[in-house]
């Protein structure tokens, strides 16, 4: 693990705002890892908050849900944030959204639920990991192996992002609603939440709170992984090419966590989620409260204006975020921050030969060689490459922050995980 700097200053005592409703979106087929879904709306048709517009194809995957209401303009190619392009579903606005629309259980009605009702209901609320995996929610609250821990993943180690922070410091009560759902879902009693040290509003909120251990961890970078996380809460390890669930553990960030609140509790689908907007650039950054498949331009407007001109803008966080080519992309339900840099922050440095230095192998959390893993991808020694573990990479970008002669480490790491996974 490294400290880096955390420039949160930005943001990190900006309460969250609701960001207007935009005047269109732009929603993907795909905001999770699993497949495409596929499209249960044509153009022309008239849809309301929350309704089902994209339908599963597979166990693997999450519906998606209208985000505003209004017409469906078009089903086309568009920028996607990760995957650069992708089909999406556009919907020009009526503004005549109305959340009250979205019916509220009583808590009588939510403490009659069984387990296998708020699983399903997860499930059709097209919840996925908010942390940035978007891995489908409704298969890790079914997993094939007993899991006797909870560990709810409030760390938010990426420098520059607050949403996680002030998400637990706004909604402290209705994330502890969430954690009792997981836990009643599982029949865990062994909870724990995870918060880095320097959040020590959220650690204040959470203290106290019956049935919940709050571990409060160093500022060290990747302290949110899963992996770090169980290892310096439970003092467990996930063997190489394991799972949480095959130690009895599992691992919710707490975004999705109160997706889950919001979907049990008022029947809400997972329409919105708040984006740390930050950076130098920006004269207001904030804390917003934004549709899905809103481009990132409103984002950034709403925030202006701006210093200069960005010369990177990232969806996500400096380390594992990814740069977009255009402010058109939408936000998704994994985009956790929106980043602009400056032109001295975004500098790219020459890269030299290596060194043999070991520095990147020193750094490594999950202990690969990540210059090895280099050479065999430059080499396209793909069998080698999943040899010395690339499979295994977290994508915490740690390599290439401590390497002294600016190799694009990281980059090559997952070229080879995807020659590996072919």
């Amino acid at each position: 693990m490294v400290r880096l700097a955390e420039n949160k200053h930005y943001s990190e005592n900006k309460v969250t705002q609701k960001l207007p409703l935009p005047l269109k979106v732009y929603i993907p087929l795909i905001q999770h890892l699993g497949k495409i879904c596929n499209a249960e709306v044509k153009v022309g048709d008239k849809v309301g908050l929350g309704q089902k517009i994209a339908g599963m194809q597979a166990h693997v995957s999450a519906p998606i849900h209208a985000s505003i209401s209004g017409e469906v303009v078009a089903i086309q190619d568009w920028p996607h944030p990760v995957l650069g392009r992708a089909k999406a579903i556009v919907i020009q606005g009526d503004r005549l959204d109305n959340e009250a629309a979205f019916v509220l259980r009583s808590q009588q009605d939510v403490d009659s639920l069984t387990p296998e009702d708020i699983k399903k209901i997860v499930l059709e609320a097209g919840i996925v990991g908010m942390g940035g995996a978007s891995f489908p929610t409704h298969i890790k609250l079914n997993p094939v192996k007993p899991v006797d821990s909870l560990i709810i993943n409030g760390a938010e180690c990426e420098p520059y992002l607050t949403a996680d922070s002030r998400l637990m410091v706004e909604k402290t009560s209705q994330i502890a609603a969430g954690i009792a759902l997981i836990a009643k879902c599982l029949g865990i009693k062994n909870v724990y939440l995870g918060i880095e040290n320097n959040k020590p509003e959220a650690i204040k909120a959470f203290s106290g709170i019956a049935g919940i251990r709050v571990k409060v961890l160093p500022s060290d970078y990747p302290q949110g992984g899963e992996k770090q996380l169980i290892k310096n809460i439970l003092g467990k390890e996930i063997p190489r090419g394991k799972l949480p669930f095959d130690i009895g553990v599992l691992v919710q960030n707490v975004a999705t966590v109160y997706a889950i609140y919001e979907a049990v509790y008022k029947n809400k689908p997972l329409i919105e989620r708040i984006v740390t907007v930050t950076g130098s650039c920006l004269e207001n950054p904030q804390n917003l409260l934004v549709r899905i498949g809103t481009p990132i331009k409103d984002l950034i407007e709403f925030c202006g204006p701006l210093k200069e001109a960005p010369a990177k803008i990232i969806i996500g966080g400096p380390m594992m975020g990814i740069a977009q080519y255009t402010d058109e992309v939408p936000i998704i339900k994994s985009s956790s921050g929106l980043l602009l840099m400056g032109k001295n922050e975004a500098k790219m440095q020459d890269e030299d030969p290596c060194i043999r230095c070991a520095a990147c192998v020193r750094g490594c959390p999950v202990g690969l060689m990540p210059c090895q893993i280099n050479l065999a991808s430059e080499k396209m020694l793909w069998s080698l490459a999943k040899e010395y573990g690339a499979s295994d990479c977290i994508e915490c970008g740690i390599c290439n922050y401590v390497c002294p002669s600016n190799r694009r480490l990281l980059q090559t790491i997952k070229r080879a995980k995807l020659e590996v996974v072919k």
